[in-house]
């Protein structure tokens, strides 16, 4: 089993990759596999449908997600807003039916506005989300600062390990002849008749 970690941070190896690094340790304890992958640069350099190509195979092959992002402005990054428009415009399907989690870092403040629209894309693609014991959420300035952040980094292994149980049992679902439920089959409406 594999978990794909989306990293939309402008820095590469920042208190977002921090965050995500400590979800990755607490994944593998379980026997999980996972990929950080950086999108800051190929998002806004000229590069995205190269990026959205990239992610798209590796949603082919990854069994769960995590998405993360640093504050900015009280938000996610632009970055990552419009790497996962895109990725959940184009690939949607292959991501359907897997669990994901979120993550949201700052400096001080803007963590949970910035957690509501990340969770808005799984949410909206039936795909069950991965809590913790708390927002998850880590603080500081620095990856320093955020090993510091003591509850921040327990919320960070708890997730790891609740992504992990929640990917086992599917696979046992799986094992025992439960399949994912069927693509819904209604028409889309507008609120015009």
């Amino acid at each position: 089993m594999k978990v794909l970690m989306i990293n939309g941070s402008r820095r590469e190896h920042g208190c977002t990759y921090t965050a995500l690094s400590i979800i990755g340790d607490s994944l593998k304890e379980e026997g999980i596999d996972s990929e950080i992958v950086f999108v800051g640069r190929d998002a806004v350099n000229g590069n995205l449908n190269a990026l959205i190509k990239s992610l798209g195979e590796k949603c082919t092959e990854a069994d769960g997600f995590v998405f993360g992002s640093p504050v900015y402005y009280a938000s996610l990054t632009g970055e990552i807003k419009l790497v996962l428009d895109h990725l959940f415009g184009s690939y949607r399907d292959k991501m359907r039916c897997k669990p994901a989690a979120i993550v949201a870092s700052a400096r001080r403040a803007g963590t949970t506005a910035t957690l509501d629209v990340l969770a808005k894309y799984p949410a909206i693609s039936e795909m069950p989300i991965v809590s913790s014991s708390y927002w998850p959420m880590v603080h500081g300035n620095t990856p320093e600062d955020v090993m510091k952040d003591e509850e921040g980094v327990g919320v960070m292994k708890q997730l790891g390990k609740n992504m992990a149980w929640m990917l086992k049992c599917i696979a046992a679902g799986k094992a025992a002849g439960i399949d994912v439920p069927n693509p819904p089959d209604y028409h889309k409406t507008n609120f015009i008749r």
